[in-house]
């Protein structure tokens, strides 16, 4: 036995070469630069474990299926809004924002939309009542898609709503995530819940390998959103749950969520619906595409000179093209006054950092809404390594108080511009998740917003460089650590 041993030592020798040499190859191939570097420097160090994490998680990519079924509904909704002109009056616009539109409309095949109306909803339980209220005046259908649903005394109502539209005929769709909702505690009441009523209902991307339902299992639906009829649409960060989670680890620290909502009416609504009939499609085989009306629609066109040009962003690894970030990105760099960001999650790429550290350079007001303090240890220790080159750069960051963790996700342009929906400015969000976002373009929009982020100020605490600097290095060293994890995507 002792003989063999050389051998042995030989083949593992060759081995780690291969895999090494294999990967120089293969990982920069089609990957962003920080993320073939984090790969690399991961098989490098640790090669048997880093080329399996690498072949468990390194491809972002859905099977092969479920990105061609992306295509045939992109291709539908293209054929129906080709010639359509669905903005009546262009003239007020920016003069960039049309080929932000025109990006948007590229990527994710919907269209921009005038006529509509948004309001902000701030307060938990008042954004659940209100999709409730929504819900009972329903005669034909409702679609619910959330990352997380939760029978609980927050969504009782809610539920209760849904319960009574069904009972008038009223068709109730609702679309969960499968891993996020099995992870809450009361799953199992709820999904008896939705039998219950007789609610049509599916898991979003479900992880069950033995009835051949499987993909990368942290490719998650992050979507939240509900129509009603196709004339009312709710779109935001917030999940249908208690504001603590009913988790045992937040309600021992008293942790509060602290969300944002956007209640919206008018042509815009047949997006948001187009998205959810999309993911319905994808789940559940049944395209219900060819009877519902998208992107055109009956929903009221509102002629008030307040109304709002919106536009629905979907992205998702069904989609080549990271459309939110490239949304994102194309905001900041055409910013020519102010950029106010509000993300749970702050961890962006370098190109996302340096659009960022960019504007403030070129002396617009640049700040940076976060929470105080994180529930995810590592997303919150790499959120923190960016704090130092922001504020080097200019960029004035908020912190948000405990117990409350500030899950809103919006960002507003100069006086005119906002987008609001599901998407964090994170690295997850820009690839892995799927999620929403909301585009409008219009000045009381804007304003509203800009009394939410006043709020945000006038609770919070602003982080000075000096503070900053004063951080000891294990924590630093810790934050350094939790940004590589985070690239390896």
């Amino acid at each position: 036995m002792s003989e063999q041993w050389p051998i042995i030592g030989l083949i593992l020798v060759l081995a780690d070469w291969v895999i090494r040499i294999a990967a120089l190859i293969v990982i920069p191939r089609d990957r962003k630069p920080t993320a073939s570097m984090a790969w690399l420097l991961a098989i490098f160090l640790i090669p048997f474990v880093g080329i399996l994490l690498f072949l468990l998680i390194g491809n972002v990519k859905l099977p092969k299926k479920r990105r061609d079924r992306q295509t045939e509904i992109n291709r539908m909704i293209a054929e129906r809004a080709d010639g359509m002109d669905l903005v009546a009056d262009r003239s007020e616009w920016p003069t960039w924002f049309a080929s932000v539109v025109e990006q948007n409309r590229v990527l994710g095949a919907l269209p921009a939309a005038g006529g509509n109306t948004a309001h902000l909803i701030g307060d938990y339980q008042a954004s659940i009542d209100a999709m409730a209220a929504d819900i009972d005046t329903a005669e034909h259908f409702v679609h619910v898609e959330f990352f997380i649903v939760s029978l609980d005394t927050t969504t009782k109502g809610f539920f209760a709503a849904m319960e009574r539209a069904v009972q008038r005929g009223v068709v109730v769709r609702v679309l969960l995530d499968h891993i996020s909702t099995g992870r809450s505690a009361t799953h199992e009441a709820t999904y008896a819940e939705l039998d219950r009523i007789g609610a049509k209902w599916s898991f979003l991307l479900p992880v069950m390998p033995f009835k051949g339902k499987y993909q990368r299992p942290d490719l998650r639906n992050h979507r939240k959103l509900v129509v009603v009829d196709g004339r009312v649409g709710y779109m935001g960060s917030q999940n249908l749950i208690d504001r603590s989670y009913n988790s045992k680890k937040n309600l021992k620290r008293g942790l509060q969520w602290q969300e944002l909502v956007a209640r919206v009416t008018g042509p815009v609504v047949a997006g948001i619906n187009g998205v959810f009939l999309s993911d319905w499609y994808s789940e559940t085989d049944e395209n219900l595409l060819a009877t519902e009306h998208l992107p055109a629609t009956e929903a009221p066109f509102s002629t008030d000179p307040d109304a709002l040009d919106c536009q629905v962003v979907p992205s998702g690894p069904a989609y080549e093209g990271e459309n939110n970030l490239r949304q994102f990105l194309a905001l900041v760099n055409s910013a020519q006054q102010q950029v106010i960001i509000t993300s749970p999650y702050f961890v962006p790429d370098e190109a996302m950092i340096y659009a960022i550290t960019s504007a403030s350079l070129r002396g617009l007001e640049v700040q940076l809404f976060v929470s105080e303090i994180g529930d995810q240890g590592s997303v919150w220790h790499a959120q923190r390594s960016y704090y130092g080159q922001l504020l080097r750069a200019g960029v004035r960051i908020f912190m948000y108080p405990g117990p409350y963790i500030l899950h809103a996700k919006h960002m507003s342009i100069d006086d005119d511009v906002a987008v609001i929906g599901s998407s964090n400015m994170d690295i997850r969000s820009f690839n892995l998740n799927f999620e929403v976002m909301l585009l409008v373009r219009g000045p009381s929009f804007v304003a509203e917003m800009r009394e939410v982020e006043a709020g945000y100020r006038a609770v919070g605490r602003e982080l000075t460089l000096e503070e900053w600097e004063r951080e000891p290095a294990s924590a630093t060293f810790l934050d350094g650590i939790a940004r590589l994890t985070s690239a390896l995507q």
